[in-house]
């Protein structure tokens, strides 16, 4: 790969490398810096997704758990993205360390999560991961993912 080449990753392309959907697909596109290590995630959060109307009606907040599965959405792009034709493959969300959450995020804010790989070997992939709203870090953690051929499954 051609060195400081970023490869933009838009919405078509993730719905083929990841199963999520509506309303759990939570990146809207990813700008890979290295592939298969490191990766800039971008989901736009809007009043009208569904998380909004319980959490919390009379001040809308991104509940946590929605921004680690939107960095662990992401880190699942950048580490599938490049794999080898042929094999039909997916990914297993794994483990969640040293989760922070700094700031709030509300609707409007454009969310950019930050991943970069720390470790991986045979399959199994370890992220450091923040994500900021306005360069302004909103949440950090560190994830593992395993990248698995569909056969296996079961």
């Amino acid at each position: 790969m051609e060195e400081n080449k970023t490869i933009e990753v838009g919405i078509n392309e993730i719905l083929k490398l990841l199963p999520h959907r509506y309303p759990f697909l939570l990146v809207d596109k990813v700008s890979i810096i290295e592939e298969g290590a490191e990766g800039i995630g971008v989901k736009n959060v809007t009043i009208n997704e569904p998380q909004f109307t319980g959490h919390f009606p009379d001040n809308p907040v991104m509940p946590g758990v929605l921004i680690i599965e939107a960095m662990a959405q992401t880190a699942a792009v950048i580490a599938m993205h490049g794999q080898p034709e042929g094999k039909k493959k997916g990914v297993f969300f794994m483990s969640i360390e040293s989760a922070k959450f700094r700031k709030p995020v509300l609707p409007g804010d454009q969310l950019s999560m930050h991943l970069k790989l720390e470790q991986s070997r045979r399959g199994v992939y370890r992220f450091r991961a923040e994500a900021s709203v306005g360069g302004v870090l909103h949440a950090e953690a560190v994830l593992m993912a395993m990248i698995f051929d569909e056969k296996q499954k079961a």
